[in-house]
């Protein structure tokens, strides 16, 4: 850091004003009054977005102006940011962050410190980071024109960033839709070849996880719920899930238990989501997850990408039930017209997907690497910012 630069609290620097939610009772929805700016902040594109007004209240409390800095500063989004975009009451769960002198170089400091922000949060539950803790974060402060020449450089780089990130993001979009119309073409053509026949009639069994509460225990079987199945990758994410005693676990009937070759399949909320168990691990599983176990002429791999086409997932899209969260039934999953190809084409088809997922995999994974490295640059170009390096 340049030694003539000096460090200043952002207290100093700034006017902090913490959110308050205002009374129940004032809520507008007739999308009267003043808007209601409440966490956690949405944001979208770039360093920073624009506040959308979600609520608008008749009895506004503590007040933003547009311009400032919005900040999040509890629970699991401490540490978003975003810019108010008019004027407005602040809720509980955010603060408005009001330069002194110029705006942009405290808005990108605050950017640059968002895990150190969210370090700062107390709270048994999640974190709640207090004025004070905001006041006492110390940054340097060289002369306006030197913050103007340097937010400058980093408006740019970012922009540039953003557009980089979001042809990207594209990229691995039309990746993934590739394969999805690769699996569209063989299924249909798999529907026009051979006979059409219920989901149930391919299956050994089609059912979900226990309905009761499950007991927890600090040792035993994993139990995973919806949140464990990652869309993207289509794999239970193991990492966070509670264990029940093993008594439990053997009380579950044998078609409640998965074993290697079957596949899950969401059937409540986020529903049409496959998972091939390819592993003999055991786990368990809460009731909105359906198990489809194939029979044994049933190829399980071709069960898993029948079960991960387009066909399968607009017969749910269809028949999914309920307002708050859709829900496919077992017995309409049971239902489900599927092609019934001899064991020898399952499997073919099930190498030829094969080959094409590990393609599509590794470019998945390329363009998953560009968006990390997107990101440490930003990161770096902000570290850089704040020593006086760039």
């Amino acid at each position: 850091m340049k030694n003539a630069w000096p460090i200043k609290k952002l207290g100093e620097v700034c006017d902090i004003e913490m959110g308050q939610s205002p009374d129940g009772r004032s809520y507008n929805s007739q999308g009267k009054g003043t808007p209601l700016i409440n966490g956690p902040v949405e944001f979208s594109g770039g360093p920073f977005g624009r506040t959308i007004r979600s609520k608008f209240t008749n009895q506004p409390t503590k007040l933003c102006t547009e311009n400032d800095l919005i900040l999040c500063v509890r629970g699991s989004t401490t540490g978003r940011t975003n810019i108010a975009a008019f004027d407005a009451c602040i809720g509980r769960g955010v603060a408005a962050i009001r330069a002194k002198e110029y705006q942009p170089w405290i808005n990108y400091f605050i950017v640059s410190n968002r895990q150190e922000i969210y370090r700062l949060g107390t709270g048994a539950t999640f974190p709640n980071v207090s004025r004070s803790m905001l006041g006492e974060l110390r940054l340097p402060m060289p002369p306006v024109s030197e913050q103007e020449r340097l937010v400058c450089i980093l408006d740019r780089a970012f922009a540039a960033i953003a557009t980089a990130r979001a042809n990207t993001e594209k990229n691995l979009q039309n990746a993934r839709a590739m394969f999805q119309s690769e699996l569209q073409c063989v299924f249909a053509g798999e529907c026009n070849a051979f006979p059409i026949v219920k989901l149930s009639e391919i299956t050994s069994d089609i059912t979900d996880g226990d309905h009761l509460p499950p007991p927890k225990s600090a040792t035993g079987v994993p139990f995973i719920t919806i949140g464990n199945i990652l869309k993207g990758t289509r794999q239970i994410d193991f990492s966070d899930t509670f264990k029940v005693p093993r008594d439990y676990f053997e009380s579950l009937k044998p078609n409640r238990k998965p074993r290697k070759g079957d596949v899950l399949f969401t059937v409540t909320g986020s529903f049409g989501i496959p998972v091939l168990v390819d592993s003999s691990a055991e786990f368990c599983f809460q009731r909105h997850i359906g198990l489809v176990r194939p029979k044994h002429e049933t190829d399980s791999k071709w069960l898993y990408y029948l079960m991960s086409s387009p066909l399968i997932f607009r017969q749910a899209d269809e028949r999914a039930s309920g307002a708050a969260q859709r829900t496919v039934s077992l017995q309409s999953l049971r239902n489900f017209g599927v092609p019934k190809p001899p064991a020898p084409q399952q499997q073919t088809t099930a190498r030829r997907l094969d080959l094409l997922s590990s393609q599509m995999d590794r470019l998945a994974g390329n363009y998953q690497e560009r968006l990390f490295l997107l990101d440490e640059l930003k990161a770096s170009l902000l570290h850089i910012a704040f020593t006086g390096r760039l």
